[in-house]
């Protein structure tokens, strides 16, 4: 998704006293919102709609500053790092800063956490902020002080002019704050040079943990309402197409507490064929559903298995008719005919879940007034609510999503569909309802993320050198089944492409001849819905890329990191550009030359231990995060068992905005992508995915963690993303390191060497 996706209208950025408080924000320019109405908008301390669509922070009568956070809280501190770009440029004293996670309200504009997009898409706009913030008060100060403004500077919560100084809290109680900004003036504001900032890049105490610590932080499956009655989902044996033809309760209505067997009839066809068991408490609601008796008529994919999904994936990827062309530089259908030599490989990624630690779940509650209200963690609200409104006939604004924390997001909750039945049911029995799922019913209702073929053909000239890449990249398209007004257009505006699913193809080496083709693989779009899982197509985009890339190292006897460094000369295209992309191929060879010399790559290795190598650049060409990555790998004598000793990883975010919090989130997404490669994978059977509890789908356990050492490059540049890139280059780094280690060469996710 492009930075335009999330543009804002013109803005102004306007202050003024409320009751105790002053609020700042960013307001649209509309009329009769002058600075002289400021304290009369903000008597609800922000709550105006004169100050729509976003206020960011207001700082209250003991000099407390008060953060809004429209993004969602997984568990990567994402609200302690915004807060910090604001309280830096601000001034604030870091002790006095709070935040809260807002709820839903056109106010806050464009709603959505993923992408690793966070502190990218609102590093500007919260320091521009920030910044109006602290000109303001300095202005403010430097009256009640008797001095020049420019004279003061604004440090820890307060405005020193010389010697003396106010803090905020005493320049709040002398009032008469008012001042705006125009969009013009805003742009142009001076923000701090990375040499005086205070706050951003250094370790501060993470404001989630504190309520997290002692039990009051507030999850979706811990949301209450009195009279609230529990929904457990029974859900079809297909994702689509099937259909109820009977509901037997009677067992189920001689339990006390039992209410009704409840179908959806979900006018958006987003559920289908669903049944909800109410009852008054929960323990009765589970037990009901095990006694309530469901007929359907199945969906036309109840066959469906894993091998069908990926044989139909080679099949399309075979096809050069089918797909929309996402590269077409030089003409490979030259390279491949003037060939010495063709180099041919498929790599395979099977199913994966996203298996949160918290079940989805919703509680939803119809006021007075016929307004929807939801409590539940979501990480795309902008995305959710059309869809809600549809479902339910209501305008989007009656429509408010209660953000709570999520107990694991990983773009499982960036649609938000468990809302869709709890809201259609809490209607139907006129009470509010708490939608909860088993896990295995949480397994089957999984946005998976589709099993993908990616095929290659690498054509070799007769001076022994690669002529040409020829790539198709074949999957299910997350974006066309919940986003399609996000689909990007192909090559020469032919076709569209989900640039989700095949992030990654479009690389930073430079080629002489490349080509790739982006093809929908429409069984399994209409066998499951496709889903945004960590690091979406870069998970299996990647593994073939860098896979292939050894395999063309070793093909023209070649060093893979020699080999890599020479593709990386930064020219054309890949000289890099403005934001995050500055320096483009450059910094990946630096991260890469760093990365191997921390690892002593080319090191003498013990028998059947071997190191391997692979990059990321991820998540989107747009906004990429530097990622080298090299894998000590052990393969047992039998070649039986692979053990991962260490991984490396050298990390160009640009600005660390928060260095403990980014740490977190590397490891998290390395050692997912050590889970992915060699530990987790589902399969589809009958039409559903077969592994749906633990004992079956077994992600990465703590007997297996490795060494981590991961080390992030120090720079100034804008900053991007950490959530997803980190996963991208270690499947494909272990398997570069099995194939040094055995000469056994794995080319499907998740490994397998028998």
């Amino acid at each position: 998704m492009s930075d335009s996706a999330f543009s804002l209208s013109r803005r102004r950025f306007v202050a003024g006293a409320a009751g105790s408080s002053l609020v700042m924000g960013l307001g649209a320019l509309l009329p009769g919102c002058g600075a002289d109405q400021v304290a009369s908008d903000l008597a609800e301390a922000g709550a105006s709609t004169a100050f729509s669509p976003v206020i960011w922070f207001e700082i209250d009568a003991q000099g407390g500053v008060l953060i809004n956070i429209v993004r969602a809280e997984m568990g990567q501190h994402v609200g302690t790092a915004l807060a910090q770009i604001i309280a830096d440029e601000l001034g604030a004293n870091w002790g006095d800063v709070r935040i809260t996670h807002v709820d839903t309200d056109p106010k806050w504009g464009y709603m959505v956490t993923g992408g690793s997009w966070s502190v990218h898409t609102s590093f500007t706009q919260l320091s521009q902020a920030g910044a109006a913030g602290r000109t303001i008060l300095a202005e403010a100060g430097a009256a009640l002080l008797g001095a020049d403004v420019s004279q003061c500077h604004v440090e820890g919560g307060r405005v020193f002019a010389g010697a003396t100084s106010l803090s905020f809290a005493e320049i709040i109680a002398a009032g008469n704050i008012q001042r705006s900004f125009s969009q013009a003036e805003l742009d142009a504001m001076p923000v701090k040079a990375p040499a005086e900032r205070r706050i951003i890049g250094r370790d501060v105490a993470a404001l989630d943990i504190p309520a997290k610590a002692d039990g009051s932080a507030r999850y979706g499956l811990d949301a209450s309402l009195p009279g609230m009655v529990y929904g457990i989902p029974l859900v079809p044996p297909t994702r689509y197409g099937s259909v109820v033809v009977s509901v037997d309760d009677s067992q189920a209505k001689a339990l006390p507490g039992y209410v009704d067997a409840v179908q959806v009839r979900d006018p958006t066809a987003t559920i289908q064929g669903w049944v909800v068991v109410v009852a008054e408490q929960l323990p009765i609601a589970m037990q009901a559903a095990r006694l309530v008796n469901v007929t359907w008529e199945a969906g036309p994919t109840a066959e469906v298995d894993e091998a069908a999904l990926l044989a139909e994936g080679l099949r399309l990827a075979n096809d050069p008719t089918a797909g929309t062309l996402v590269v077409d530089e030089g003409d490979v259908a030259v390279a491949r005919e003037a060939a010495a030599n063709t180099l041919q490989a498929t790599y395979r990624t099977g199913t994966a879940l996203h298996f949160t630690l918290e079940p989805q779940n919703a509680l939803v509650d119809f006021d007075a007034d016929g307004k929807c209200h939801i409590y539940a963690g979501n990480q795309w609200q902008s995305l959710i609510l059309p869809v809600l409104s549809q479902a339910l006939d209501l305008p989007e604004p009656d429509i408010v999503i209660h953000q709570h924390y999520l107990g694991g997001g990983y773009g499982r909750r960036l649609f938000g569909d468990q809302m869709i039945p709890a809201a259609l049911c809490a209607r139907a029995v006129g009470r509010p309802l708490k939608l909860i799922f088993d896990r295995e019913t949480d397994s089957r209702f999984d946005c998976v993320r589709s099993p993908s073929v990616c095929t290659f053909t690498a054509s070799i000239d007769t001076a022994g050198r690669l002529s040409g890449v020829d790539h198709a990249v074949v999957a299910g398209w997350p974006t066309l089944a919940m986003a399609p007004g996000f689909l990007a257009d192909g090559v020469g505006g032919i076709g569209k492409f989900d640039t989700f699913s095949v992030s990654g193809a479009d690389h930073w080496y430079t080629l002489p001849n490349h080509r790739v083709r982006a093809v929908n693989n429409s069984l399994a779009q209409t066998t499951f819905l496709p889903g945004w899982l960590r690091a979406v197509g870069p998970g299996w985009v990647g593994w073939g890329v860098e896979s292939f890339l050894d395999e063309i190292a070793y093909a023209l006897q070649l060093d893979p990191l020699a080999y890599r460094l020479s593709l990386l000369d930064g020219k054309g295209k890949n000289a890099g550009g403005e934001g995050s992309t500055v320096g483009g191929a450059a910094r990946l060879r630096t991260v890469l030359e760093d990365v191997a010399k921390r690892s002593e790559w080319g090191r003498a290795m013990p028998a059947n231990e071997a190191l391997g190598i692979a990059v990321g650049h991820g998540q989107e060409r747009g906004m990429p995060t530097w990622v080298a990555c090299v894998a000590h790998v052990a393969v047992s004598a039998d070649q039986q068992r692979v053990t991962v000793r260490k991984l490396w990883q050298s990390i160009d975010v640009g600005t660390v905005v928060n260095p403990s919090g980014a740490m977190a989130q590397a490891e998290g997404a390395a050692l997912w992508g050590l889970s992915l490669a060699l530990h987790e994978g589902a399969e589809f059977a009958d039409g559903q995915v077969r592994q749906r509890n633990l004992d079956t789908y077994t992600p990465l356990r703590m007997a297996d963690v490795p060494e981590l050492d991961i080390a992030f490059i120090d720079s100034d540049a804008f900053p991007s993303g950490l959530g997803e890139p980190p996963l991208i280059p270690v499947a494909p780094a272990i398997g570069n390191a099995i194939f040094a280690a055995t000469g056994i060469r794995v080319r499907d996710l998740p490994i397998r060497l028998t």
